[in-house]
Order: C-alpha cells, then sequence, then structure tokens
C-alpha cells in the first residue's frame, strides 16, 4: 500500500514546478491570530507515541472555518502521516482557506487489532478538535481524505461513527470497504491474507461486517468520492462498485471513478483526474 503516495508526491513536484510562492508559518504556540498561517506539529492526543497529528491552520480563518482530516495508509499496521504531505502541499496550494490536520495513529500488531483502537483514536482527535475550535478559529465541520487502510477508516468513522453529523464529506482512494467480500474471504494473497487476518484469523461475518463500511452506511452518509484501480492486487473492483452501488440505492451524494489501467495507486493524467475531481468535490461540499 505504498506505491500511492510516490504518485502523489510525483503529482505535487510537477504541479509545484509552476506555482511557488513563499509563505510565511508561524510557528509559535503563543500566537494564533487568525488573520496569519499557522503551523504546529506533533500535537499529541494521548499517550502512545503513534498518537500524534500536524496541524495547519490558514491565514484570515474564521468560525466557519472547516478542516480536512488526512489518513494514512499502510495495510493498519504501518505507515505515517509524512505519508500524507504531498495531498497537504497540494490542499495548502489549492485550496488555501481549509485547515488541514494531518493524523498519525496506533498501529496494529498481533496483540493490538485495527479495531475499535484505529476508530477511537480517530475519535478523540475530533473530539479534541471540537474542544478546541475556538483557540484554532475553526469550526466543528470537518472533512476526511484517506488512501486505502486510511481510506477504510475514513469511511468507516464517517457512516458509523459520526453520531454529531460533524462530517461534510468523505474520500476514499483505494480503501477496503467489505471485509465480507467472496473475493477476500476467499483469497489467495499471503499479502493480503497477513493484513485481514489483523481483524482475526476465522474472524465472525457478523464481526467483518461491524468493520466493513459497506455494511455501516447510511442514508445519512455524508457525500462520498471514491477512487479506485481496476488492475489493483489488493482492492478487488468489487470493494468500490459494491459500495458506488449501495450510495446509489440510498442517494447518498457520491462520485465513483474506476481507472482502468490503475492499480494500488497510478500517475500521469489519471492522478491529474483525480485530483481534479477531489478538488472539485472538496470545494462543494466542503
Amino acid at each position: 500500500m505504498k506505491y500511492l503516495n510516490l504518485f502523489f508526491f510525483c503529482f505535487v513536484l510537477s504541479i509545484s514546478f509552476f506555482n511557488c510562492e513563499n509563505e510565511t508559518i508561524n510557528n509559535s504556540n503563543n500566537d494564533l491570530n487568525p488573520s496569519k498561517t499557522y503551523q504546529e506539529l506533533n500535537i499529541s492526543y494521548g499517550n502512545d507515541t503513534d498518537q500524534i497529528f500536524d496541524l495547519y491552520l490558514p491565514a484570515n480563518r474564521t468560525a466557519n472555518t472547516k478542516t480536512l482530516i488526512l489518513v494514512h495508509g499502510g495495510g493498519w499496521s504501518s505507515g505515517d502521516k509524512v505519508d500524507m504531505d504531498p495531498i497537504k502541499d497540494l490542499i495548502r496550494q489549492d485550496l488555501p482557506n481549509l485547515a488541514i490536520v494531518n493524523i498519525n495513529y496506533r498501529l496494529a500488531d498481533a496483540n493490538n487489532n485495527p479495531y475499535p483502537m484505529q476508530i477511537d483514536d480517530i475519535t478523540t482527535i475530533i473530539n479534541y478538535l471540537k474542544t478546541n475550535k475556538i483557540k484554532y478559529t475553526i469550526s466543528d465541520n470537518f472533512g476526511f481524505i484517506g488512501t486505502s487502510a486510511g481510506g477504510h477508516l475514513a469511511l468507516l468513522w464517517s457512516y458509523a461513527f459520526d453520531t454529531q453529523n460533524n462530517i461534510d464529506m468523505v474520500c476514499s482512494i483505494v480503501g477496503p470497504t467489505n471485509l465480507t467480500d467472496p473475493l477476500y474471504l476467499n483469497n489467495t494473497n499471503a499479502e493480503l491474507q497477513a493484513m485481514l487476518d489483523l481483524y482475526g484469523v476465522n474472524a465472525e461475518i457478523s464481526f467483518l461486517e461491524e468493520v466493513s463500511p459497506l455494511h455501516r452506511v447510511t442514508a445519512t452518509a455524508p457525500p462520498t468520492i471514491l477512487f479506485y484501480g481496476a488492475q489493483d492486487p489488493l482492492i478487488p473492483t468489487t470493494q468500490g462498485t459494491n459500495l458506488r452501488d449501495k450510495l446509489e440505492n440510498l442517494n447518498v451524494t457520491h462520485q465513483f471513478t474506476l481507472y482502468p489501467y490503475g492499480g494500488h495507486g497510478w500517475i500521469g493524467l489519471d492522478l491529474l483526474d483525480t485530483w481534479i475531481k477531489l478538488k472539485a468535490f472538496t470545494q462543494t461540499h466542503l
């Protein structure tokens, strides 16, 4: 699940070449003047070393300023918020009025299952931002962009745990949506199975449904934008198309793109297409 980040990095380099600007970043914890940009890295929200996030606040923000939360991938057991820095840079360049929170979360291993641990971490971050919204001069309205396992977490939290309707939009880029998919239950891919086993070897179907966005989505779900690659060795096309169809049946605002030659990430014009669509969707719904 590491390839997607390289593709975004290359894309950022290509467009930033034509749009380089000097900007002043306020790194002082004592100066949160809303007329100035503000950056604070590695804010702790728990006792674990992985429970940190980076905060980027735009200049001239108000109590209506909305926040995009970035959730990295890595098969629930690896990855880091630095992987999302290229997307963060794109947002700061093209959507400069948004605040950004780029998160780390506790990583799963043989002794620590992803669920509910990682969902609990997202809940803690959301609650932290809501508690400090006056301090940071932001609203309590948020959007998600998640890649791979981060896309799964973003969808699951938005569909099943947003009890106060704080999420205005959610984006999943090659995120798993249904752990009960027959193509998962009967797969022969050792790398894929090792990731799925983090949710339990021979886990009950009822539990796999509980951790699957496809089985948790309702008609009140936020607008959702999905991107998938038809050649992805880890995420079968059905992970995207089945959620697309359910969103359609529920009349949830959504947009779906399947790249015929895309794998677990893509480059070139397909990647440009991803950002154009994601930018427009964010501008409309966040």
